[in-house]
């Protein structure tokens, strides 16, 4: 089917844009950027750099994607930026391309919604069916799992990982790591938890949520040191997939830390 391309909007050349692509008036897409099928762009957008974007992907006005680093060590490397299909990215959002001191690479996956002025930094890995609310911003190098939400005015400190399906509150400030299923809040972040409605909105049984609660009050009790009572769970909870995965989210170690509840008692 035939491209709907404004005739305000300026497509350099190189771009590589797909098939039935809608571009509205006073885009701006740079030479070496590529855009998936069935894709649309509102108007006032700008793509630039080494930027792929995905088939499906609606983007609103004034979206910025694929410019330099807001790094000082950045010097003008060769880097990239791909984002995978079907994801919805709204006004005033901004994407950054990697550099060398993470790869040079920054990745987002697939299905996701970013809300207005969301920010993904340099060399940050955005897994699939991830929610960023309004002016939620991710530093350099942070991991976001899959079905993880960023609630509105959060920030996220550089090298972070949150674990898949965990959520944070709004206005809440992560300095360290966020378990799978966790849930945290705060000016500066506290487990408050699991995150029960998302775990319940991906239909997990209420069997499977039990043994979650359960394995999540040894993880964070006081009794024992943190090696001990993460041997404890993968002990008993070996066959356990949601359990694991939070096992093997703590065992693979940490730049930042762990987050940590308030009390051993918020579940």
């Amino acid at each position: 089917m035939a491209n709907k391309i404004h005739s305000s909007s300026i497509i350099e050349r190189g771009a590589e844009i797909g098939e039935n692509v809608s571009i509205g008036p006073f885009c701006h897409l740079g030479p070496k950027i590529q855009l998936g099928d069935n894709s649309l762009l509102h108007s006032n957008v700008v793509i630039t750099g080494n930027t792929k974007i995905g088939s499906e992907t609606e983007i609103f006005p004034f979206a910025s994607l694929g410019h330099e680093p807001q790094d000082l060590k950045f010097t003008g490397e060769e880097s990239l930026l791909t984002i995978g299909k079907k994801n919805t990215i709204r006004e005033y959002v901004t994407m950054n391309p990697g550099t060398s001191g993470g790869g040079l690479v920054t990745r987002v996956g697939e299905d996701g919604l970013f809300m207005v002025g969301a920010h993904v930094a340099h060399d940050c890995d955005v897994g699939d069916n991830v929610i960023m609310a309004n002016n939620a911003t991710l530093a350099g190098h942070v991991s976001l799992g899959d079905y993880s939400i960023i609630g509105g005015l959060s920030a996220v400190h550089q090298f972070v990982r949150i674990g898949h399906h965990a959520m944070v509150g709004g206005m809440t400030g992560v300095e360290f790591d966020v378990i799978p299923f966790g849930q945290v809040q705060g000016d500066r972040a506290h487990l408050s938890g699991l995150n029960l409605v998302g775990l319940k909105r991906s239909n997990f049984t209420k069997d499977k949520i039990r043994g979650l609660r359960t394995a999540y009050r040894m993880l964070f009790a006081n009794e024992g040191t943190a090696a001990e009572r993460i041997e404890d769970v993968a002990t008993q909870f070996s066959k356990e997939r949601a359990v694991m995965e939070i096992i093997d989210f703590m065992r693979a170690g940490s730049q930042r830390g762990i987050t940590q509840p308030k009390s051993s008692n918020e579940t």
